[in-house]
């Protein structure tokens, strides 16, 4: 498997507690995250749709699962303390369904952690206007394989409308100049420049 199913995300990574409990990996490519959170979690159980990537998975994760995370969900019982899906929901054909379903396997104030690219990004503005195209890629923020598109706030409502309460988002590490436009545009600024949100939430009572 290439290096997309190998990523550790340590910039997400490092957002999660230090105890992780029953860990749910969607999207859990080669396993670099769980390998990266191992020592952390009691339970660690991954769900894979390529195969190749599930079976490197495995040498790190108690269970990895093969296939579509609709069709995997149908026959998975909770209750997990930690669901992490990182950029899982722009590839899904119906990501609040996929959602309201990881809401039925998470324990009792159990936390969601998700990515996903950020739609509001000025290149994809750029292309639209000026180059007359949407610009899809083979890989990277239009990545040809995305079926849906969120900037922050669709990413919040989605959340909210699926059973989670959003309790923070967040961006990658701005430069300097980019820091002190932030803080003057109110935020305006990050939301254009950034490339991917992220969103820490916990299941609703």
């Amino acid at each position: 498997p290439g290096s997309y199913f190998t990523q550790s995300r340590p910039e997400l990574v490092a957002q999660l507690p230090a105890r992780l409990g029953r860990v749910l990996d969607v999207g859990c490519g080669a396993g670099g995250v769980g390998r990266a959170i191992r020592d952390r979690a009691d339970v660690l159980v991954g769900i894979e749709l390529n195969e190749d990537a599930a079976a490197v998975a495995r040498e790190a994760y108690d269970e990895v699962r093969t296939g579509r995370v609709e069709d995997v969900l149908e026959g998975l019982t909770g209750a997990f303390d930690t669901i992490l899906a990182y950029d899982v929901l722009e590839h899904l054909q119906d990501p609040a369904a996929v959602l309201r379903g990881l809401r039925r396997v998470a324990a009792d104030g159990a936390l969601l952690h998700v990515s996903v690219p950020n739609a509001r990004h000025w290149s994809l503005v750029r292309d639209l206007v000026f180059r007359g195209t949407f610009g899809y890629t083979e890989w990277g923020h239009r990545d040809h394989t995305h079926l849906r598109w969120f900037t922050r706030g669709d990413l919040v409502s989605l959340l909210e409308d699926t059973g989670w309460n959003v309790e923070r988002t967040r961006h990658g590490e701005l430069s300097a100049p980019g820091r002190v436009a932030e803080r003057l545009t109110r935020g305006l600024s990050a939301e254009l420049s950034v490339y991917q949100w992220s969103a820490l939430a916990v299941a609703k009572v």
